[in-house]
Formats: C-alpha cells, sequence, structure tokens
C-alpha cells in the first residue's frame, strides 16, 4: 500500500515510511492510495467472524506485505487484548465502551498498534528512534504504556499545564525510563504545533530521529476503525439496523476512522461530531466557513482542540464536497453546564456513569436522534470516568468506581520538565538529549 502527502498527491511512500516519518516533509499528513473493501459477503457476515479476524481482514491491505502475516496477525491481538463492548443505556441508546485497555481510554487501541507496527519497522535499525507525541490527555498515557520499555525507542510526550486530569499526569509522568514527559506552558495547539515544527527541522533531523505517534500517523489512527466494526457486530447480532455514532470529538481522528469503515461497506448510517464548545467543525459544517479560533479549557479536556488535525483526511474521504461530507455528518457542541447536567441526569435515571467526553457525545446523540426516531444511536465512551474524577460533578464523585491499578498511581512521583511554548524551545530540549 502506498500513501500520498494530502498536500501533494504525487509525493508518495509505503507504509513502513508513513509510520516512520509521521508528518510529509511538506507538512501533510498521509492518506493511503487506495482504499480497499473487504467485500460485501464479508461485511454481510461479521458474526461469522472472531475479533482477530475482523480487524486483521481490516488492515492488512493497508499494510501490505510490509508486516508478514503471522507478525501482523500477533500485533492485531495484542491490540486488541482487552473487550469493547456496547452497553444499553436507554431505548435505541448505547454507548461503545472504549475504556478497558491498560490506560482506560480508546487511545490505547492505536498506541498498542502503532507500537507494533514501529517496532516491526525498526527491528534490524540501530538508531535510536524518538516518538515524539502532543497530548491533551489521554494520548500520551495510552502512548507511553505502549511504547514503555519498547527497545531502541524513546518516547517524548509534550502536554499542556495545568490543562490535564490528576490520573491523565499521572500516566504520563510516572513511567520514567524510556518515556519523558514536558511541561508546556501553553494549549494543546501550542504542543501540536511546536511537534509539528519538529518534524519539519532539517537541522534538527540530522541529529533525532523522530517520529510521530498522534493521530496525524497513519498507525495510530487506521486501527481505530476496528472497534467500530467491532460494534456493529455486535448490534447486528441484537437486529439493530440504521445506525448513528456520535463521537466525542477534539482532533477529529477518532470519528475520522469510524466514517473511513464506513467508506469501505461498513453499514454505519450517520455519524455526529460532538465537540464542547471548542466547535470549529460544527460551525464549519453550517456556515461552510472553516474558522479555528483559540482553544477555550473545559472539562472534557482531550477535546479541546481548535485546529484539528485530522479534519483534512475526513474531507479527503469525501473528495472535498460539501454536500456530500453534510449528508453524513451533523455537528453539535456543548458547553460544561450541559455536558455536567447529562452526566447527572443520566447517572440518575438509568444509573450509568459516563466521563465529559462520553457525556458530549451522549449529547449530540440524542439531539440527532430527536429529529431522526427511526435510527439506532451509538455513543462513544471514550475514557473510564476515574480519569475525570478530580473534575466530576461532586454529587457523582463519591459514586465513581476507582480500579485497583489507578489507586497505585497516586502513589507515584511526577517526572516533568517545564518548558515554555516555544519552537525553538523543543529543538534546544531535543538536542541535548
Amino acid at each position: 500500500m502506498q500513501y500520498y502527502s494530502l498536500n501533494d498527491h504525487s509525493r508518495k511512500v509505503s507504509f513502513a515510511d508513513a509510520v516512520v516519518q509521521g508528518l510529509a516533509p511538506d507538512r501533510g499528513l498521509y492518506f493511503p492510495a487506495s482504499l480497499p473493501t473487504p467485500g460485501k459477503e464479508f461485511m454481510e457476515n461479521l458474526g461469522q467472524y472472531s475479533d482477530h479476524e475482523i480487524a486483521y481482514r481490516i488492515i492488512a491491505p493497508f499494510v501490505g506485505d510490509e508486516i508478514p502475516e503471522n507478525v501482523l496477525r500477533k500485533i492485531v491481538a495484542d491490540t486488541l487484548s482487552f473487550p469493547f463492548p456496547v452497553h444499553a443505556v436507554e431505548k435505541n441508546v448505547y454507548a461503545l465502551e472504549l475504556f478497558h485497555g491498560p490506560t482506560l481510554a480508546f487511545k490505547d487501541v492505536g498506541a498498542r498498534f502503532m507500537a507494533g507496527c514501529l517496532g516491526y519497522v525498526l527491528r534490524n535499525d540501530k538508531r535510536p528512534v524518538t516518538v515524539l507525541v502532543a497530548t491533551s490527555g489521554d494520548t500520551g498515557g495510552a502512548v507511553a504504556a505502549g511504547f514503555y520499555n519498547v527497545p531502541g525507542i524513546n518516547v517524548v510526550i509534550l502536554y499542556p499545564s495545568g490543562k490535564v486530569s490528576t490520573l491523565q499526569e499521572k500516566q504520563l509522568t510516572t513511567l520514567g525510563g524510556n518515556i519523558r514527559a514536558l511541561e508546556v506552558q501553553g494549549t494543546f495547539d501550542d504542543c501540536q504545533r511546536m511537534v509539528k515544527s519538529a518534524f519539519l527541522d532539517t537541522e534538527l533531523q540530522q541529529h533525532v530521529l523522530l517520529t510521530s505517534a498522534n493521530s496525524i500517523n497513519v498507525a495510530r489512527w487506521l486501527p481505530q476503525m476496528f472497534y467500530y466494526f467491532l460494534a456493529v457486530k455486535q448490534l447486528k447480532a441484537q437486529g439493530k439496523e440504521k445506525l448513528a455514532f456520535s463521537v466525542p470529538s477534539g482532533n477529529f481522528g477518532n470519528i475520522c476512522a469510524g466514517i473511513l469503515a464506513s467508506v469501505l461497506g461498513l453499514p454505519i448510517d450517520h455519524f455526529i461530531a460532538s465537540t464542547n464548545v471548542n466547535d470549529t467543525v460544527p460551525r464549519y459544517l453550517h456556515s461552510g466557513e472553516y474558522k479555528p479560533a483559540a482553544a477555550i479549557a473545559t472539562l472534557s479536556n482531550a477535546m479541546d482542540v481548535a485546529a484539528p488535525s485530522n479534519f483534512v483526511r475526513v474531507l479527503e474521504l469525501f473528495q472535498q464536497s460539501f454536500p456530500a461530507l453534510t449528508s453524513k455528518l451533523t455537528g453539535y457542541s456543548f458547553d460544561d453546564a450541559a455536558t455536567v447536567a447529562a452526566m447527572e441526569a443520566v447517572y440518575k435515571a438509568d444509573g450509568y456513569m459516563m466521563d465529559p467526553h462520553g457525556a458530549v457525545g451522549y449529547l449530540g446523540l440524542k439531539k440527532y436522534l430527536a429529529d431522526h426516531a427511526d435510527f439506532t444511536g451509538v455513543f462513544l465512551e471514550t475514557a473510564h470516568p476515574v480519569k475525570f474524577a478530580d473534575t466530576a460533578p461532586p454529587s457523582l464523585q463519591p459514586c465513581i468506581v476507582t480500579p485497583e491499578r489507578v489507586r497505585e498511581l497516586f502513589s507515584k512521583a511526577k517526572q516533568s520538565t517545564l518548558l515554555p511554548a516555544d519552537d525553538a524551545a523543543l529543538k534546544s530540549w531535543l538536542l541535548a538529549q
């Protein structure tokens, strides 16, 4: 499989090169040169296949012959080593729970898959590789866990100071070893800009072999298709048809993977991009004008993104057609007050505890279903509620269950380096290592 830069379709690389480079030299995101479909018969008979077989068949054409089948199957099995249940919350409303992995967030899937792929691709390379990643919360912990103690790979995580939850910060700053955390005095957008700038710095590239583990990397983005397929498999077994998926959206890699699955033939009829007040895409879907504003801090901090990197991939999937895009995708935004009200109401009525991101997804789904009652709706619960226990509504905090492995984290010391939100500061730090 070849991948082209979204800034220059003539610039093509292999899957392995796309994984190692992360971002194209022209600053474009890589995109598959073709979209191989698994076939109608496969789609109609998902229930006949194991979860691992489904995931392997989906991802294998995007990898090609660059990773042997036995190795790729093992990477898939390691990635899907925990469940992805669809939980009934209320009539025709389901939560797809993506928080059963090692760091209690959906990003465990992409991080584990990428770690396996990168480890194989670089198995014979003697040069140390630095995985450089920006996080608004959950990505950092997932990448840290996925790459911890992987030989020959160092991980550097940039996160916005004071803008991640206590547990998120513990997950990305306490491992040590080959994991380093940089606490940036700015926003997630600053962190993301600094990472992209580092990839385009020719002097830096001569001294440090860099790759990215953000969802701009194809090995982080593509495997997120897995849980959409597994959700549809579960819902089809219950006889559910005409599906709408509401995705809490920040950098738009997650919903982009779902839309890609749909383009490949997965029967999902509609998507809802549910955001907090950082509403660049919902405003665009309403007006046709793409105008990012400054990021605003919210309770759903992993979505505090003003300029979502992956939205260009969403546009590419619809061949830049605004009518095609809006026929498949609806966007809504919600403030913290609405988020808290939803968390409290759903727990009181149904006994189901949502995290702030899942609550935004729930709100978007309910708003869409109000005018589309014939749909079965799914919202993505992207993180365990305990990850945001310190900012949860006071009425819910005593009700949040804390897994044992989380309790152990709070006794560990934070290890991080404070850094100004400046491209030159990151470059200097990297060169000094």
